[in-house]
């Protein structure tokens, strides 16, 4: 299947920072794929490095088959980005800012003209194609930086944290279209720290920090590479230490934690776990109001990978 974008080796460094250190990947025409790290683990250097927004020390970027630096506006105009800071002109109504950024693209006005009638069509925003931003709520100002990323009709998009500081209503209206683009032909580029999101929308994941690649695949294939298998969870009022304790040699436990009133019991393979953990508490007389079974989740993958202490 054709490349869309292929990294070899990039290297950049502030002073002593080695921001990115040779990494390399690559992404196929058609697919939805998650770049996913924790903050300060080089995302936003990486697709300003593939933009040609910044110099890198050593490495090529190759887009479409062609290699990428600043001045081909030719492979530009192929591409769509949508950051996660909105930008968009409030002096300009909102048919006149996708008007003006499809317009750094497409010189054809009539061409124009359709184009950003479909763009409003899209993104839902006709009957506010002469607002001022200014009046738009949040969730609409996203749709609209939205439209003013794609009217020109990338080939390549990419999605920069679009679903910040938006209600669910508006969460739900950006991921469908995102999706949408992507039947529609698009190759997507997506970041994101709701983890169920990248879940939900991307067909390959890759997790980076301090520069390179952690691990990378599908979801499910990323969630094999844990130790965690299953998660058995109950609702308890009280627990003796000691029941902790036995908990614990039940085959495959690793983990359990008790807080809140919520006992938390995880799995490193096994089958039938949560009979297990009845039969325990049955034997042991515990109390309990709930009990239930989760599957590890992206999220789990990603803070087990990267770890838990906070980041700058």
């Amino acid at each position: 299947m054709e490349e869309i974008v292929r990294v070899n080796n990039l290297v950049k460094r502030y002073k002593d920072l080695i921001a990115l250190d040779n990494f390399s990947f690559s992404i196929k025409k058609g697919e939805i794929f998650g770049l996913l790290g924790p903050n300060g683990s080089g995302k936003s250097t990486t697709i300003n490095c593939i933009l040609s927004l910044l110099t890198y020390d050593k490495g090529e970027v190759y887009l479409f088959g062609e290699k990428m630096n600043v001045n081909r506006n030719d492979i530009k105009k192929r591409i769509g980005l949508i950051g996660q800071n909105v930008a968009v002109f409030n002096e300009l109504s909102v048919y006149e800012n996708i008007d003006f950024f499809c317009g750094l693209y497409i010189n054809d006005k009539a061409t124009r003209r359709k184009y950003v009638e479909d763009a409003l069509e899209f993104t839902g925003l006709n009957d506010y194609r002469k607002k001022s931003p200014k009046k738009l709520s949040g969730g609409l100002i996203r749709r609209l930086n939205i439209a003013c990323g794609i009217a020109h009709k990338p080939e390549l998009i990419i999605f920069d944290e679009p679903t910040v500081a938006v209600d669910p209503q508006s969460r739900n209206n950006i991921l469908e279209g995102i999706k949408d683009l992507n039947k529609n032909g698009a190759t997507v580029i997506y970041t994101s720290h709701y983890m169920e999101e990248v879940e939900e929308i991307c067909s390959r994941i890759l997790i980076m920090d301090k520069g390179h690649e952690i691990c990378q695949g599908t979801a499910d294939e990323l969630k094999g590479q844990i130790k965690n298998t299953e998660n058995v969870i109950l609702n308890v009022k009280y627990i003796d230490e000691s029941d902790l304790e036995g908990l614990k040699k039940i085959h495959h436990v690793y983990s359990v934690k008790y807080a809140d009133k919520v006992l938390t019991i995880r799995f490193s393979g096994g089958k039938h776990n949560i009979s297990h953990v009845l039969d325990y508490i049955s034997e042991h007389s515990i109390n309990y109001e709930r009990i239930y079974s989760e599957l590890p989740t992206l999220n789990d993958v990603f803070l087990e990978i990267t770890g838990k202490e906070l980041r700058d």
